[in-house]
């Protein structure tokens, strides 16, 4: 019972160690067709304690009703999303004006027919064209993607975003590319069908920013990194509360480990110790000439 009482005490501190690691080790997918290494940046949503950087939120959501809302859509997030806790935190004021800037269908009315009307916080964001079909027959035969989830659908995240829209150049000598195809060499088999979406001064940010191609790409990257990860923040928080946690429960565990422990440790040594006695006083009766089986 003591031995079995043991090994299950064991077994539970050793799961509680293994799940304590896993939650503070970041877990990194490595790509295997990665040739050419991401152009690596300090992002302030990286690691335990990462948050966004609100401006630069703001700003990226500009860039993206600018110049990428043309073809892509976000269809998982609401206006009301911009103005939440984690995210760009535009006020409420502003988020309706925004949302309001867009018409949206609805209906059916008492005619039983749809009508168009102004956007509302609930709404999801609009999407430039009805369907996929009709998206991939505007942009040459190649589908835009949804920009919601992307920066966890690629591999290198925001490494990989960022790196694709400054990784546009000349073709080396002796690649081949048809017409509308064009050369990037962050781009799996380096051949990629949108044209560079960024170029020094594309949109004049209202906040006085400096529209370089490094500070857009970067702003643009944020937002998507927020749109596929809205409550992100709140996640490294319970996060952090998590791991405070573990370390308090195993603490207490291994101190109780100690306690049984111990309990265990002085019962053998009594039992020890009463067992020499009882050796001891046998041979004092053996001594006597008492026949110690007989001996109370």
């Amino acid at each position: 019972m003591r031995e079995k009482m043991l090994v299950l005490l064991n077994k539970i501190i050793n799961r509680m160690f293994i799940i304590f690691i896993i939650s503070i080790i970041p877990c990194t997918v490595f790509s295997e067709e990665k040739s050419v290494d991401f152009i690596e940046t300090n992002w302030s949503f990286k690691g335990l304690f990462g948050t966004f950087d609100r401006a630069s939120l703001q700003r990226g959501y500009q860039v993206y009703t600018e110049v990428c809302a043309g073809c892509h859509s976000v269809q998982h997030l609401s206006y009301r999303n911009l103005s939440e806790k984690g995210g760009p935190e535009f006020s409420i004021e502003e988020a309706k004006a925004i949302a309001a800037q867009f018409d949206v269908e609805d209906g059916p009315n008492s005619d039983g027919e749809m009508f168009m009307r102004p956007g509302r916080l609930s709404d999801k964001f609009v999407s430039p064209y009805p369907n996929v079909e009709a998206s991939t027959a505007a942009n040459g035969g190649a589908y835009p993607p949804d920009m919601s989830v992307l920066a966890k659908a690629r591999k290198g995240g925001a490494d990989y975003l960022y790196s694709l829209l400054l990784g546009y150049d000349e073709a080396p000598e002796g690649f081949e590319l048809d017409d509308g195809v064009y050369y990037n060499k962050y781009m799996p088999g380096n051949k990629i069908k949108m044209s560079e979406p960024i170029i020094e001064g594309i949109v004049e940010y209202s906040d006085g920013t400096n529209p370089t191609k490094e500070q857009v790409a970067k702003d643009i990257t944020t937002f998507l990194v927020w749109a596929s990860e809205p409550h992100l923040e709140s996640q490294h928080r319970m996060g952090f509360k998590t791991i405070i946690y573990l370390i308090i429960l195993i603490t207490l565990v291994y101190m109780s480990k100690q306690r049984v422990w111990s309990r265990f440790g002085s019962n053998a040594k009594e039992e020890k110790e009463e067992e020499t006695f009882d050796k001891i006083e046998r041979a004092v009766t053996e001594y006597e000439g008492e026949n110690p089986k007989t001996f109370k």
